[in-house]
């Protein structure tokens, strides 16, 4: 495979991320581009969590996408779950222009937050042909007026609110969360497929969140619970290797 880094905009915005395609003499290619999650630790640039992903699904024959929402990782900006559904669309504008794209055949896999970001893209943008999550939560608002400085602070100290004077209406900011609620969005993917993967002893999104964006979508749809998995499915093998035949299955690649 071969890769390469890309920088790109959303709002102004400097997003960084990187690309991964096959060596096939097949083409055009389908196409998966990966959403991470909400930050839990100050970033680590020596830890290749999504890349490992990533490769794994350049292998099976996909073109991958990784990159990093606004306030992650190497991207500038600050956590905001409105710009972060901005940031994924941006980063399918990129993905889209390769001629490797099989313009037909645009995935996504999210992960948690960036699952439920996910979804609501995937809701307003017919360029998605499909869309597997991880642990993705039906609701965002964990947040609320009662925890909103104890979260702004450990965000800050996560490293994902870098501004002092950020967010500038906390109200406003509050109201992002439910505006990107899965639950909102996710009967608006059908007719194209939905799986939603989950453990049934997450501690952070419990199962029932899967249950009930299950009950809300419309078909084709396929709900997975992991038993004994908890909220990190990109690290349980039975996760990826679900929603990597699952895409295979859906994209007609023969398995390698």
């Amino acid at each position: 495979m071969k890769t390469y880094r890309v920088r790109f905009k959303a709002d102004n915005i400097n997003l960084y991320g990187e690309f991964f395609i096959p060596d096939m003499p097949r083409k055009p290619l389908p196409a998966i581009c990966m959403c991470h999650g909400i930050p839990a630790a100050v970033y680590n640039p020596d830890e290749r969590g999504w890349a490992v992903l990533a490769e794994r699904f350049c292998e099976a024959g996909f073109i991958s996408m990784i990159f990093n929402f606004r306030g992650s990782g190497l991207s500038e900006g600050n956590f905001d779950m409105p710009g972060w559904t901005h940031d994924l669309t941006a980063a399918l504008d990129e993905l889209c222009k390769l001629e490797e794209v099989d313009k037909q055949k645009v995935y996504l896999l999210g992960s948690s937050g960036g699952a439920a970001t996910a979804v609501y893209v995937a809701a307003h943008d017919d360029r998605i042909a499909a869309i597997t999550t991880f642990a993705c939560p039906a609701s965002l608002n964990l947040i609320n007026e009662k925890n909103v400085e104890e979260t702004l602070e450990h965000f800050r100290n996560v490293g994902i609110i870098r501004d002092a004077n950020f967010p500038p209406s906390i109200e406003d900011w509050l109201k992002g969360f439910d505006t990107v609620s899965a639950i909102h969005w996710v009967d608006k993917i059908s007719p194209r497929p939905l799986l939603l993967i989950h453990g049934d002893i997450d501690d952070i999104v419990p199962v029932r969140h899967a249950e009930k964006l299950f009950k809300h979508a419309g078909e084709p749809k396929k709900l997975v619970i992991l038993e004994g998995a908890g909220h990190r499915l990109r690290l349980e093998e039975r996760a990826v290797s679900t929603a990597l035949e699952w895409l295979q299955q859906i994209a007609e690649l023969t398995p390698i």
